[in-house]
């Protein structure tokens, strides 16, 4: 039987998009500099024209596996109606062997090497200067994944509402330069709702939303 599987959903709160819309990253420093290359993504403000590549990009869906990740693309070019068969879809970070990242229309599939918050955290960081970079408006960002589930069916689709830590509570905890910062890992409220609803038009398989457990590595 399959495993149960996860989502984890988020839009761009204040503290990463401005009143219109766009993401922001609170660096003062970032569009002053000559040059910003992310390098775990192969990418680079002088190298690409990001706005052109990645302006258009509404959805980012993040995955553990470079292989599902591709398969995830293709179903999507097949599923907005694409011209070829996605067999053919260009790796963007083909360049490192860190992460693996496809575009399809405005979503963007994007593996995050290997398993744990390090490995993501290092993604994220480089993604979201890059949708900063793209000029990208309403970003919803998405992480697909399997999991275990305590009381769930193998192969339900479960829509997390709060991640909490190994204590059961719902918080984020890491030491930044000697201090703990604690932030809270709620997700969009409104954005789970709205997937819950469309779920109810889907009977292939079983929906609900739960809390999920951060696993800390």
């Amino acid at each position: 039987l399959p495993p149960v599987v996860d989502y984890s959903f988020c839009k761009f709160r204040d503290g990463f998009r401005s009143r219109n819309g766009l993401v922001h990253v609170k660096n003062p420093h970032l569009d002053s500099m000559d040059e910003d290359v992310l390098y775990h993504l192969n990418l680079g403000t002088k190298t690409h024209n990001l706005t052109v590549m990645f302006g258009d990009i509404k959805f980012v869906c993040v995955g553990g596996s470079p292989n599902r990740m591709k398969a995830f693309a293709q179903l999507m070019h097949k599923e907005l109606g694409l011209e070829g068969d996605g067999k053919d879809l260009k790796d963007i970070c083909a360049g490192t062997d860190r992460y693996s990242m496809y575009k399809v229309g405005p979503v963007l599939s994007i593996s995050q090497h290997g398993m744990g918050i390090p490995c993501i955290s290092i993604m994220l960081h480089e993604l979201i200067k890059l949708l900063h970079h793209a000029k990208c408006r309403d970003v919803t960002i998405i992480r697909i994944s399997t999991s275990g589930g305590l009381g769930i069916d193998p192969g339900t689709v479960v829509i997390t509402d709060i991640a909490v830590d190994s204590f059961l509570k719902a918080r984020f905890e890491q030491v930044i330069l000697d201090n703990i910062v604690v932030r809270s890992p709620e997700l969009d409220k409104d954005l789970v709702e709205e997937l819950l609803n469309c779920s109810k038009e889907i009977h292939d398989f079983p929906t609900l939303t739960r809390h999920t457990m951060i696993f800390m590595r």
